[in-house]
């Protein structure tokens, strides 16, 4: 950080990200030269093939000769990439001749890679095997490093690296403030083609789908919120992921320091002297149903060994005529896995639809006879389609009658869940359930994706069904605006667990940890590869959070207001990523976005113990009424992806539900126990 500015453009690279690939490379190339020395002494006035003698004192000298200043300008590459810290690229300044030169050594290296393939492509009867071997290793090896060199090119690559004009000297480091026509006129254009580059990769990575009206709508809408979320930065990746480190042991001390005597803050709406038993009891029940919405590929994950067996005998058979399939289940696999989750007969679903579009995905309504309800599970992401209905994240107006406040909801979720309430109510799917039924109650489900979808079809069910129960399963964080929020606290319950990013993943979320992460990386006076060490290391084996100094005695304090970018970035003075860096709780920056909030009452189910224990112990969890404000900031840790997880879910449910008297929330049981008496 910045990115590094060589051939007239920025690239997606810092001047202190080649420690790692300089060094490896450093020890490929000593090794390679220390072998061919070795292979040519040993040889050497021996080189004869098909009769011919070949001097390669000449050659042997001339690639030693090109092969020392290559080595020494990587060694000067590894040496100078050492001092200095990302936000202080000075000590590193002369990188850029290094690169340059580094790049012109590869002109010769090609010619004898070059020349190197075309002595191996000639006729080497009568030449030692030994020595034919070790060329050809030479040479293959030349290309691998001269392929991956150009692979690391095309990688590092920024399509928004063209050369700008620089700000005026008198201006801060990176801000720039224009006022004219043709400053405003250029920065809409900067980000007009930010747009373009972020919706031609998108069409890249979705090559696969239909190019139709909705999936352009769809690339475009994400792709305006992903270049505005990155367009006022001049992070690279790994500046990212040195941050991502450092704001780890930064929480994991702030946890460690904080009084075990201290709860989570419970909302009004959800007391402690609630049934709270009762609630994980059906919960972990729903669980069932709205992790059978995955079909196959979740339960063969669970069941390694026993799960290809179980559906392997009911795949392939037609059942169309007992069920009602929409599509995507051409074999029959994910209706058997259903089958096999939730224990139900074919007789107790309504309607199974596997049809999978943007903004359409699949759900099943089933009579569960267990619960007398009539149940619609709705399936969370599994397929590319379902993840550009999550990044489909801006906010769509809802309303709703009888919600006072602003009403709206996420826009891709919002969609989905309109898709199957039609299902529902002009198909006559429930009527069709409730006339079978007519004494059950509705209660919906799913996770994640399915989750979010789940919680505003709840929503818009309620009006026709009052006593209708929403269970909702690690539901994203960026959902309702409050209003709705609240409003659907009567009927809706989210469970989340541990440390899961989920739940607390919004824009607003988004746009805090972007600012802790540029101010945690300012404040460090350490070396990158320092921190991404001592990170990898803290990742994998743990220890005590690292107390790495800063440098926020030698700075002023309105230096860190200021946007930290290099001089060929894009940026006006004004970013709502900055306004107030020091401060977490600026109104400015809270103002940004709408803010978005979890639906319903929140249960949050965390571990008891250590953060981290052995593979092969069990965890023992906890549970308790928490509220929407306690996920208004995201925590890194190696869970909060693992945490995620339908089947982590569902065992730690199932773990509460069997071990009830020592895994709830000892405060909870003791409040209960008190309004019982």
């Amino acid at each position: 950080m910045p990115g590094m500015v060589v051939f007239g453009r920025r690239w997606g690279i810092a001047s202190d990200d080649l420690v790692f690939p300089g060094s490896f490379e450093l020890f490929v190339r000593v090794l390679w030269w220390i072998g061919t020395l070795i292979l040519y002494t040993h040889h050497r006035g021996h080189f004869d093939c098909n009769g011919r003698r070949v001097d390669t004192s000449k050659p042997f000298c001339l690639r030693v000769e090109i092969f020392a200043p290559l080595c020494n300008a990587r060694k000067r590459v590894v040496r100078d990439r050492f001092p200095g810290t990302i936000t202080n690229p000075g000590p590193r300044r002369s990188i850029p001749a290094l690169v340059y030169l580094r790049a012109l050594l590869y002109i010769p290296e090609l010619v004898w890679a070059c020349l190197g393939a075309f002595w191996v492509s000639d006729d080497s009867k009568g030449c030692d095997l030994a020595t034919v071997g070790a060329v050809v290793a030479a040479v293959i090896a030349s290309w691998i490093i001269l392929l991956f060199t150009g692979v690391g090119v095309v990688f590092v690559f920024d399509p928004l690296g063209n050369p700008r004009t620089q700000p005026a000297a008198m201006e801060p480091l990176g801000v720039r403030d224009l006022q004219s026509t043709e400053g405003t006129q250029f920065f809409s254009t900067a980000r007009s083609l930010a747009v373009k580059v972020w919706e031609s990769r998108l069409r890249l990575l979705c090559c696969c789908l239909p190019q139709d009206e909705s999936h352009r709508a769809a690339f475009s809408s994400i792709a305006q919120l992903v270049s505005r979320f990155f367009s006022d930065t001049d992070l690279v990746p790994s500046d990212i992921a040195a941050g991502l480190a450092l704001l780890h042991q930064e929480q994991d001390k702030m946890e460690q320091s904080r009084d075990p005597d201290d709860i989570v803050t419970h909302s009004p709406s959800s007391p402690i002297g609630e049934d709270l038993e009762a609630e994980l009891e059906k919960a972990s029940h729903c669980m069932q149903f709205a992790a059978a919405a995955y079909g196959w590929p979740l339960y063969i994950y669970s069941n390694l060994l026993t799960g290809p067996c179980k559906l392997s005998g009911d795949c392939c058979r037609s059942r169309a005529a007992e069920y009602d399939i929409v599509g995507g289940d051409h074999l029959g696999c994910h209706f058997s896995s259903i089958l096999q989750s939730t224990g139900l007969q074919y007789r107790d679903f309504i309607h199974v639809s596997f049809h999978n579009q943007i903004y359409e995905i699949p759900f099943f309504v089933a009579l569960d006879h267990k619960r007398e309800a009539v149940l619609v599970a709705v399936r969370g992401t599994l397929s590319l389609k379902d993840v550009l209905t999550d990044l489909s994240a801006e906010c769509e107006n809802l309303p709703i009658e009888g919600v006072t406040g602003a009403c709206y909801a996420h826009k891709g979720m919002c969609q989905a869940a309109g898709y199957i309430y039609r299902k529902l109510v002009n198909d006559g799917i429930l009527n069709q359930a409730f006339s079978v039924a007519p004494e059950y109650k509705l209660v919906i489900t799913g996770h994640s994706l399915g989750a979010g979808t789940a919680s505003l079809l709840a929503i818009l069910l309620r009006p026709s069904f009052p006593t209708l129960q929403c269970y909702s399963f690690s539901p994203p964080g960026g959902l309702l605006s409050k209003a709705l929020a609240d409003y659907s606290k009567d009927f809706v319950v989210s469970v989340v667990l541990g440390k899961d990013l989920v739940p607390r993943l919004s824009i607003p979320n988004m746009e805090d940890l972007k600012r802790k992460i540029l101010k945690i990386v300012s404040n460090c006076n350490k070396p990158k590869y320092r921190i991404l060490l001592r990170g990898c290391w803290y990742e994998l084996f743990g220890g005590d959070p690292d107390d790495f100094p800063t440098e926020m005695d030698n700075r002023r304090e309105e230096e860190l207001s200021q946007p930290l970018l290099g001089e060929e970035s894009l940026i006006i003075r004004h970013s709502s990523s900055y306004q107030s860096l020091a401060s977490d709780d600026s109104p400015a920056h809270k103002a940004a976005h709408l803010p978005l909030f979890l639906p319903g009452r929140v249960l949050h189910i965390t571990e008891d113990g250590p953060s981290r224990r052995s593979c092969f112990s069990q965890a023992r969890y906890r549970a308790e009424w928490s509220n929407e404000m306690a996920f208004r900031s995201i925590l890194i840790s190696p869970r909060m992806l693992a945490d995620h997880m339908p089947d982590a879910v569902l065992r730690a449910l199932n773990s509460l539900t069997s071990e009830r008297p020592f895994s709830l929330c000892p405060s909870s049981l003791n409040d209960s126990q008190h309004n019982t008496i």
